[in-house]
């Protein structure tokens, strides 16, 4: 009986230690170490991801973790990370099973993920600036860009280091296929005219032996490259900065509306440069209107015009060799007078086209042809030029006849004021009170100054380039007829005399004897 209790005893205990062993193995529980610690918990973002039984486990853990997170991603995954590891001595511990700690790590460093840097191209050609993803989207876009202008397909662009450069700079290269011969990068154009067939046969002009002909020349596109420098930087990027490719190309190769000044030259006509930049002269007038009247307003040596173009963002010259054999116009002669105003002038000759056959080659900018040099030629007809006079000086300015005043009366048809008036306004008139002092616009001599009508007192003065300017319904004149005044100077007061409808002066400018509107020329 007794040994009976006591082997029941037994086996209690000893069921009851199997039991807290299987506990501990098979639930993931640690032993208790006396003296040591022996229980790790780990934070990431002060956020707790696990139990373990060792920190060598949690470190590697957070590693992987880190891998994992940053594996999902292209290019450089950036993570606002901050880990701890806490210890203590416990007797037992739930250990967190592995999946479910790196799961929950893994979240952690997600939420705080910044945004993802990707490998990067980005190509600055000009003003334009854009983020390619590959080196091939690169070469594809630029070889869009040069498509337009190069049939067949001969000239290729291709990426290269820059010389004398950090090593992720890269340059845009134009490769000819046909000979394997660089051409980009100022443009190297063959030599054209005899010396191109001389050179590829060895020879110098002593030693020429044939004639060059027209069957000795090659035609078609002959070098082709781009306007604006081309530079590619290797580097990452955010992923929200990269372009695709498809929207690249559009950007690149579509006109856009771009403004620029043209400088006017001697023999220069509305007509002819409406002509020569293949603008309307309606646009010239819309966008000039401050310095254009009309199609027949005179143009200045030396003033600027704004000319709107379409040009794509990266502009491309080429240069092609072509026969031709058509009617042609010299060089227009220019003969400058120095003692005449820029708006003076006088045709010597008239033109006359010839006729000629020629190769020559032709430089584009873009569609715009900027020059052409012809390399033989066989002509027919010779053309005449055209010889023109002309005239060197600016002309004098004009300034507003007096201080103050409102204008009462524009330039033009209007209601007549009073009766008798005329409808037609030759000037522009300004209310100011009688005794208001009058200054001659411009300098120049006084060839009427008296009563005149119903222009009540008025004084007339003659300028260069047959301008004059007249002054009137004036209550005092301070010049004769004869006198010669300086710009600025008091030459009468204003008053109300003749046909008029109260105290104000009135003031004209005309042009060859013909009125025009004194608003288009006083500064």
């Amino acid at each position: 009986m007794f040994f009976s209790k006591k082997r029941e005893f037994i086996f209690i205990v000893s069921s009851v230690i199997t039991i807290f062993v299987c506990f501990i193995w098979v639930r993931g529980y640690s032993p208790f170490s006396e003296g040591t610690d022996d229980y790790f918990h780990m934070y990431v973002n002060d956020v707790k991801i696990g139990d373990f039984s060792s920190q060598g486990e949690a470190e590697a853990l957070l590693l992987e973790a880190r891998r994992n997170v940053a594996a999902e991603y292209a290019g450089m995954a950036f993570m606002e990370v901050e880990s701890r590891i806490e210890s203590e001595n416990v007797l037992t511990g739930e250990v967190t099973p592995h999946e479910e700690a790196l799961t929950a790590a893994e979240n952690v460093m997600r939420a705080t993920l910044r945004e993802t840097l990707a490998p990067s191209y980005t190509v600055k050609m000009g003003d334009y600036m854009v983020n390619l993803a590959a080196k091939e989207d690169v070469e594809k876009l630029l070889n869009e860009a040069i498509e337009r202008y190069n049939p067949g397909g001969r000239f290729e662009v291709r990426l290269v280091r820059a010389p004398g450069t950090e090593f992720n700079v890269l340059t845009a290269q134009i490769v000819d296929t046909y000979t394997e011969k660089e051409v980009s990068g100022g443009l190297e154009l063959p030599e054209g005219g005899i010396q191109s067939y001389l050179s590829a046969q060895g020879l110098s002009d002593d030693e020429e032996e044939d004639v060059v002909t027209f069957e000795d020349y090659e035609t078609g596109l002959i070098s082709i490259g781009f306007i604006e420098p081309v530079v590619i930087a290797e580097g990452y990027v955010p992923l929200s900065q990269l372009t695709d490719l498809d929207v690249a190309i559009e950007d690149v190769t579509k006109e856009h509306e771009t403004a620029y000044e043209y400088k006017i030259v001697a023999g220069d006509t509305l007509s002819g440069i409406s002509l020569k930049l293949d603008i309307t002269i309606d646009d010239l007038l819309a966008l000039n209107s401050d310095k254009l009247e009309s199609a027949n307003s005179t143009l200045h040596i030396d003033d600027t015009l704004v000319i709107t173009v379409p040009e794509p963002e990266l502009s491309i010259e080429h240069v092609e060799r072509n026969y031709v054999d058509e009617d042609y116009d010299a060089d227009i002669i220019v003969i400058p007078r120095d003692d005449w105003y820029t708006t003076e002038y006088n045709v010597i000759q008239q033109p006359s086209a010839g006729h000629h056959r020629a190769i020559v080659d032709q430089h584009f900018i873009n569609d715009t042809e900027s020059e052409r040099v012809v390399l033989i030629e066989e002509v027919d007809i010779e053309a005449v030029p055209k010889i023109v006079e002309r005239g060197t000086r600016i002309p004098p300015t004009y300034i507003k006849p007096i201080y103050g005043g409102r204008i009462s009366s524009y330039f033009g048809y209007r209601n007549a004021p009073t009766a008798g008036a005329t409808t037609y306004h030759r000037g522009i008139d300004w209310a100011t009170p009688s005794g208001t002092s009058v200054m001659a616009s411009c300098g120049g001599t006084v060839i009427q100054a008296g009563w005149s009508g119903s222009y009540g007192y008025m004084v007339l003065i003659q300028h260069p380039a047959g301008m004059q300017t007249r002054y009137a319904h004036l209550s005092r004149i301070n010049v004769s007829v004869g006198q010669t005044v300086s710009q600025g100077e008091v030459i009468a007061r204003s008053g109300n005399t003749g046909r008029s409808t109260g105290p104000h002066l009135h003031f004209e400018i005309l042009q060859n004897g013909t009125p025009v509107n004194p608003l288009n020329y006083i500064n």
